[in-house]
């Protein structure tokens, strides 16, 4: 088995019972604006191009990612990218969090209000007339969750949005949005470190035809072999502020990694093609019901990850790499305790 990824397509896999036809990898484009420190813009435009040419087609983005930054610089992509490969992306986008002008996060708004506002930005920003996938990032806790997805149906309706999305809400809320409207999917974390969604929120998306995208399945890199204990993080860059990546956390955490570089490695691939792997393992068992999304800012990182797609994982091999890497064995919070506050997931 080998650590490249030879040019084929991308398999597809619907999102839920309601939701498109996607490809079975999705490219975050977060870090081409934010919290990762700088990023080189031909760089990143090139990546997207390179996971159109291979067949991706989710490309998901929050209209804060950059205040803006990230929604034009995907329009820019897709401007420039073949008219086939431009047909075929789909636009996955997060709206709802309030930022100042420095960078900081004030809260969410899930107003109905609000909505259409924010849709009509990322619309105009986006250089399109529909966003295919539309979720408010995180609940707002003043705003009963059934009015903001209501707010997105009429959006729906009058053919400025194709499909409702949801991101890092409990078990709970997903079942009072899902009786307003269709639900394609919940945007929530799911890595081999982070497993709180298989308590109580995967099989309720599963009892309800929900698909999962899931974010941070590297762990906003902690996971993914290329992260080093003795690294000197940008400003700016989140992970200077994330639990996970502090002190004695950060190296009980990389010594779990180390454990997984010796299942890769007598494999033939690399630690982020077996994390990504058990992803998707997890959603086969299923019905391939979850598509990871891989925040690859390089085409070099995006070659990597379309590798995971020729890994397979026998039971013997998901059993070693759970063993490995135990439910729970991460050192520290996922984020820091005022953004967790946020999540309606974790509640």
């Amino acid at each position: 088995m080998t650590t490249t990824h030879t040019p084929a397509p991308v398999p597809s896999r619907p999102l839920g019972t309601t939701g498109p036809a996607v490809s079975a990898l999705g490219l975050g484009c977060m870090g081409m604006s934010a919290l990762y420190g700088e990023s080189d813009r031909a760089e990143s435009i090139a990546t997207i191009h390179a996971a159109l040419d291979a067949g991706v087609t989710l490309l998901d983005t929050g209209d804060f990612y950059g205040m803006g930054h990230n929604e034009l610089l995907i329009a820019e992509a897709l401007r420039s990218a073949p008219a086939a490969a431009r047909e075929q992306a789909l636009t996955s986008v997060k709206f709802g969090a309030l930022r100042t002008v420095e960078g900081g996060f004030t809260g969410y708004d899930g107003r109905p209000a609000a909505v259409r506002n924010f849709a009509a930005y990322s619309l105009q920003r986006l250089g399109t007339d529909h966003i295919d996938i539309y979720r408010i990032a995180r609940v707002d806790p003043d705003v009963p969750i059934e009015e903001t997805v209501g707010a997105i149906a009429e959006l729906v309706e009058a053919g400025h949005v194709r499909h409702i999305g949801l991101s890092e809400v409990g078990a709970d809320t997903l079942r009072r949005a899902a009786a307003v409207a269709p639900i394609a999917d919940l945007q929530i974390e799911y890595s081999l470190i982070s497993r709180s969604i298989e308590e109580k929120i995967l099989p309720a998306a599963r009892e309800l035809g929900i698909g999962i995208t899931a974010y941070g399945v590297l762990s906003r890199g902690l996971i993914s072999g290329h992260f080093t204990r003795d690294r000197e993080l940008a400003p700016g860059d989140f992970r200077g502020m994330s639990p996970r990546f502090q002190g004695d956390n950060l190296h009980r955490n990389l010594d779990l990694v180390d454990r997984l570089r010796a299942l890769a490695e007598a494999k033939g691939v690399t630690v982020a093609q077996t994390a990504i792997a058990w992803v998707l393992a997890q959603g086969e068992r299923q019905g391939a019901d979850i598509v990871p999304l891989v925040g690859a800012r390089r085409r070099d990182r995006l070659a990597e990850a379309l590798g995971a797609l020729d890994v397979t994982l026998d039971a013997a091999d998901l059993a070693a790499i759970e063993e490995a890497v135990p439910a729970g064995a991460a050192a520290g919070e996922r984020y820091p305790a005022a953004q967790m506050a946020h999540l309606d997931s974790e509640h």
